[in-house]
């Protein structure tokens, strides 16, 4: 079970896009046109997606790294710092850049009729 207070962060940043939804049961997630841009896991980490530009930037900000699933990096995807993703006001820009960059993405086709 993911850490509540990791998960009401994680909320609370999606509540600020009206057209970002929360998705997922046990692992919450967040796409659009069919791209996944964050993520939080089951221990509480959050993964998001950047674009090059904002990532190179993020990953020199907050000293992290490259997000890792299942012990594979996830090349997209920085590893949001505990502290900043419980920071909602600071994270909330960054949350923002992924929204718009996952916007500038073809849609992936739906598989569902």
């Amino acid at each position: 079970m993911v850490p509540q207070d990791a998960f009401h962060a994680y909320k609370t940043l999606i509540e600020n896009h009206p057209d970002v939804e929360l998705k997922g049961k046990t692992m919450p997630y967040t796409s659009l046109n069919g791209h996944m841009f964050s993520h939080l896991d089951k221990t509480g980490n959050m993964g998001l997606r950047l674009s090059t530009e904002d990532r190179t930037r993020f990953l020199t900000q907050y000293e992290t790294k490259i997000f890792e699933q299942h012990g594979r990096q996830m090349k997209e995807y920085v590893q949001v710092p505990e502290n900043l993703l419980l920071n909602t006001d600071k994270l909330l820009p960054y949350f923002a850049k992924s929204v718009e960059y996952i916007k500038t993405l073809k849609p992936k086709p739906t598989k569902k009729k």
